[in-house]
């Protein structure tokens, strides 16, 4: 039987991934906007694309949540981006509520739904998300870490000139720049990045990494990365419709792995149909573990704003 995704928010992030989920002919997509006519006009667009594309995945926009009920997946993208002027903690404030308010409709209809959450800031969204849905810690993960390796392996294969697919990386801890890169678990065709570079090298695409949505924000001036985004959200829900088990650095809700607690924090976590069927630990160097736990600071002061507004 053909699954059923929604997505919330049918800006750039929400309707690219509407894209790539019914073109890898994954699910029927539904897609959610509170502007009237964006997700219906986006919607008919992308099924008068079909024929072209060869796929009979059925997209339909709405502005309201009846048509999301009994949803596989939720990809919530809804909120605001941070304006000129505008203060972390009322970025924080503002998208608390939407994220809020639409975790408690998706629910509503869909209480059987893994949740992957894809607005920012990402780890504070993850637990406004947590606590108003009240899903087991499985079925809530942030999308980070995919997007993080995503840009890291590209870097890679930039660097090495070799083949995207021979690249794998893993970045850990929170979406933002405490990141935490891991170059020797990064490989080309099976051989640590360590081993082909440099360590100024490796350095600098450690720091490109970090910086990878703010520098697409410089060079497009008016809005923010989405192709990538989008994928890796997908990359997700695929794993989860399909029941592929991938290992993917996702935000997940730690209760004592890696030495932290009650926070979001990107881990590697084995994605199946119930969805975070495992969290892996790995060990890690104390330079690794030291950076991890800096990056688990940062989330919990996020947190701890969050907690003050709310």
């Amino acid at each position: 039987m053909k699954g059923k995704v929604s997505v919330v928010g049918a800006g750039n992030v929400g309707a690219t991934a509407a894209q790539r989920l019914a073109e890898k002919e994954l699910c029927d997509v539904v897609l959610v906007d509170i502007v009237d006519g964006v997700p219906q006009g986006k919607a008919l667009d992308l099924n008068e694309a079909a024929p072209i594309e060869k796929h009979d995945a059925h997209l339909t926009g709405t502005n309201t949540y009846e048509a999301t009920a009994e949803s596989d997946i939720v990809i919530i993208t809804a909120g605001i981006p941070r304006k000129p002027g505008m203060s972390r903690d009322d970025l924080i404030s503002t998208n608390a509520g939407i994220m809020k308010n639409v975790t408690e409709q998706v629910v509503k209809y869909s209480p059987n739904c893994v949740l992957i959450i894809v607005s920012n800031p990402l780890d504070a969204m993850c637990h406004v998300a947590y606590e108003a849905s009240r899903f087991p810690k499985n079925r809530v993960i942030g999308m980070a870490g995919v997007l993080d390796s995503a840009r890291f392996r590209a870097f890679i294969s930039m660097e090495l000139n070799v083949s995207v697919e021979n690249t794998h990386a893993f970045v850990l801890g929170g979406h933002g720049d405490t990141m935490v890169p891991l170059p020797r678990f990064s490989t080309v065709a099976g051989i640590p990045i360590t081993e082909l570079l440099p360590k100024d090298r490796i350095d600098a695409l450690v720091e490109r990494t970090a910086n990878g949505g703010a520098e697409i924000v410089s060079l497009l001036k008016t809005g923010s990365a989405y192709y990538a985004p989008a994928s890796a959200a997908v990359e997700m829900a695929e794993s989860i419709l399909k029941d592929k088990k991938k290992i993917l650095p996702c935000a997940a809700y730690l209760e004592g792995e890696y030495g932290i607690s009650d926070l979001f924090i990107g881990v590697p976590v084995k994605l199946g149909r119930s969805g975070i069927e495992q969290i892996v630990e790995i060990t890690l160097t104390e330079q690794e573990r030291g950076a991890l736990m800096k990056s688990a600071d940062a989330v919990k002061e996020l947190k701890s704003v969050l907690a003050k507004l709310t």
